[in-house]
């Protein structure tokens, strides 16, 4: 997921290389990075067949089930998509998840 984010601060935002380098690195020392593991990739297989996603987007999905996040930000995946207590949003959509928008809030 940080090369993730480091493509949509490159590509999506166009951030300097330099600046999204700084913000993957924050992120990956401000929250917990889980590794991939043969139980994630065959959900994520399970996944892709199941619904026709892309295996990277699988991946991604099912590391977050696996990880027990609720929200999953992600402007390729199709917007309030659920599956196993992860819920997908556009962090760029005009109406933003109440999930995402009390953490964005918050003082």
């Amino acid at each position: 997921m940080l090369g993730e984010l480091y493509r949509v601060l490159t590509g999506t935002v166009r951030q300097s290389p330099k600046k999204a380098q700084a913000a993957v690195h924050a992120w990956g020392d401000s929250y917990p990075v889980i590794e991939s593991s043969p139980a994630i990739l065959l959900a994520a297989l399970d996944l892709a067949v199941e619904h026709q996603l892309h295996i990277w987007d699988a991946i991604i999905l099912a590391a977050a089930a696996d990880a027990s996040c609720r929200l999953l930000l992600s402007e390729d995946l199709q917007d309030g998509f659920s599956w196993r207590g992860v819920t997908v949003t556009n962090p760029f959509a005009k109406r933003r998840h109440l999930l995402l928008e009390a953490l964005l809030n918050k003082s």
